[in-house]
């Protein structure tokens, strides 16, 4: 009974050192507490709260550089949030997202000339 106990605190004390940190409350040694996270990111993702909290993940890919999607899917994998919410793959729209190249259709060779015998 003891041992059911106690592992069951141990748990409750692992899950909650592994808390999620959300981007809007963090504070810097929070932010740098995530793998992925460092110096530069934490001091880039405060400069940009100050000036407004972030809405979702689109605001916070869009207004800190260093940040896309794939970077954004492994932060989050990481216990970063927003809001929150953890990042849905999809969910983020670029604004300037380059157009699809297009395709350009190449006419088939012409036939070569069947060699006579």
């Amino acid at each position: 009974m003891i041992k059911k106990t106690l592992a069951t605190l141990l748990a409750l004390f692992a899950a909650a050192a592994f808390a999620a940190v959300d981007v809007n409350d963090a504070s810097v040694a929070d932010l740098d507490s995530i793998k992925g996270i460092g110096p530069g990111t934490s001091s880039k993702i405060v400069e940009q709260r100050q000036a407004a909290k972030f809405k979702d993940w689109d605001d916070l890919v869009q207004r800190v550089s260093g940040i896309g999607d794939k970077r954004a899917a492994k932060l989050s994998a990481e216990g970063l949030t927003v809001n929150g919410a953890a990042f849905k793959a999809g969910a983020v729209v670029k604004a300037l997202a380059k157009p699809a190249p297009t395709t350009v259709p190449v006419k088939p060779a012409a036939p070569a000339a069947a060699a006579k015998p």
